[in-house]
Order: C-alpha cells, then sequence, then structure tokens
C-alpha cells in the first residue's frame, strides 16, 4: 500500500512538472543546471542530515552517486540529441516503452527477482498501453514529414534513451536496496554531481543562465523542487516493492501526461490516448494482482 502511495505521489509530481516544461518550451543545459540548483538548496536540508545520519562506505556510496549522475546526465543529452534529429512521435514511445521492459528484463536478470506470469503480463501490458500512447504524441506534420533515414535515427535514438533509463533505474534500485542507501541523501548527492557536470557545458553559451533565469523562473522552480521529489519517492518504492513492478507502475505517469496533453493543451489524437490509457491502466491493475 505504501509503495502504490509513494508511485502516486511520483506519477502526479511528474506530471505536474511536465506539463510546466511543456508550457514553459524551455530545454537545454541551462535549464536543465538552473533546476538542479533549485533542487540542491531546497532539498539541502533533508538531504545532507541524511547522509551524515547514515554509516557510509564512503568508496561504494562515491562510485552508486557518481555512476547514477552521469547516467542521469547521459540520459538529458541523448534525449536533446533525440528530439533535435529526429520525429518525437518516434523517439518518446521507444525510449518509455524500451525503459520499463529493459528495467523488468534487468530485474530478473541482475537483480535476482522472480516476477510471476501476472506481474509480466501487467508489465507488458504497460509497455504496450505507453507505445500506443506516445505515438499519440506528435502533431501530424512532424511525424509525417519525417524520410525513411530520419525514422531510423529515430529508433535507434529511441532505443538508445530506453537503455539509459533502464540502466539508471537498475543502478538507482540497487543502489537504494542492495547498497542500503537512503533515497534522499542518496539522489541529493547525485544532483550535486549532476550539476556539476551540467553547470560547464551550460557556461559556455555566454549569459544562457542568467536569460533562461529571467524568462522561465516558475517553471524552473517547478521542475527543481517537483523533479527530484517524483523521483525519491520512486526510489522509496523500490525499497518496498520489486523493481520489476514498480519500473512499469510508475509509468501511469505517461497515461496523466497524455490526457492532461488532449485536455489542457489540446494536443491530437485523444481516441489514441484514451485506448492507450486504458491499456497502461489495465496492466498497472494486473501488476497490482500479482
Amino acid at each position: 500500500m505504501t509503495a502504490a502511495l509513494l508511485i502516486a505521489l511520483a506519477a502526479i509530481a511528474h506530471t505536474t512538472w511536465n506539463l510546466a516544461l511543456k508550457r514553459a518550451g524551455a530545454s537545454g543545459p541551462a535549464f536543465i543546471a538552473l533546476t538542479l540548483a533549485v533542487g540542491v538548496v531546497v532539498f539541502a536540508p533533508f538531504g545532507v542530515p541524511a547522509l551524515i545520519a547514515q554509516p557510509l562506505d564512503l568508496g561504494q556510496a562515491g562510485v552508486l552517486v557518481v555512476g547514477s549522475a552521469l547516467l542521469q546526465v547521459a540520459y538529458f543529452l541523448v534525449l536533446q540529441r533525440a528530439y533535435r534529429l529526429a520525429d518525437v512521435g518516434v523517439v518518446y514511445p521507444l525510449a518509455r516503452g524500451t525503459g520499463p521492459l529493459l528495467s523488468v528484463v534487468g530485474a530478473v536478470l541482475l537483480l535476482g527477482e522472480r516476477p510471476g506470469l501476472v506481474t509480466l503480463a501487467g508489465a507488458a501490458l504497460v509497455v504496450a498501453g505507453v507505445v500506443v500512447i506516445g505515438t499519440a504524441g506528435a502533431r501530424a506534420s512532424e511525424g509525417a514529414a519525417g524520410d525513411s533515414a530520419r525514422r531510423w535515427r529515430g529508433i535507434r535514438y529511441g532505443a538508445a534513451v530506453g537503455v539509459i533509463i533502464a540502466a539508471y533505474t537498475l543502478w538507482d534500485a540497487a543502489a537504494v536496496t542492495r547498497a542500503n542507501l537512503e533515497p534522499v541523501g542518496y539522489y541529493w548527492a547525485s544532483m550535486v554531481v549532476q550539476l556539476a557536470v551540467l553547470l560547464p557545458l551550460a557556461a559556455r553559451e555566454r549569459g544562457a543562465l542568467a536569460q533562461t533565469a529571467r524568462e522561465h523562473p516558475v517553471a524552473i522552480a517547478i521542475v527543481g523542487i517537483l523533479s527530484p521529489l517524483a523521483y525519491v519517492a520512486v526510489l522509496a518504492a523500490y525499497q518496498l516493492a520489486p523493481v520489476s513492478v514498480v519500473a512499469p507502475a510508475r509509468e501511469v505517469s505517461v497515461v496523466l501526461i497524455a490526457l492532461a496533453g488532449w485536455l489542457l493543451l489540446r494536443e491530437p489524437h485523444p481516441a489514441r490516448r484514451i485506448l492507450g490509457s486504458v491499456i497502461v491502466l489495465a496492466g498497472i491493475a494486473l501488476l497490482a494482482l500479482g
């Protein structure tokens, strides 16, 4: 029950910051660096005491934190490049579909989990529903105009993003379950490293940080607070339920974003969004039964 509440909290927070980001139209290293700076400051009163209170193997913890940070930065950079070079309508569904699918496979092969047939069927339905929703995400002008080479580029980048999602999912799940690192302290330290990596990239473009801060202060604050909150809730859920359940179940946020995109932002293909949402929710119901 607690794991379900944490997943629900993560989904609501994830949906809210994604909508704020979409409305603002902001992107790039400067924006992400500023949101990380907000997250580091806001969560410091929780993250620092958590780190101090927990006895740590500094070598092991340091490797896990740096690895987590590098995977998160890689996710951001590859996703941004994918959206520049390929169609969102190809990249997004592939990334959001292959990510949880590979996470379930990795949980079985690497973490020793043994999900039952009902759980596996639920995960498969979630992945299928996410792909249905994702193919409705782009406006008609985006998907139809790309040539064959651009489509294959989107497939390659979408799969690459999915692999990174699975990698940081399994890495972070192992950190908070096998290494027993406290979620708030662990992710706060990861954000510090992420910020240290991204700041030099953001500073290469003169004035980008100041301009982004002036143009998008509300979006920076919302993303900076709710994005870490959502992910810490997911990390806490990993400590209470198997990764093979949590990883696909957290994709309920895709349903909320899809429905909000249709109802609030007037995005196209409502029938496909509703169909995909029903499939995802059916999958999550099976996960709950499993």
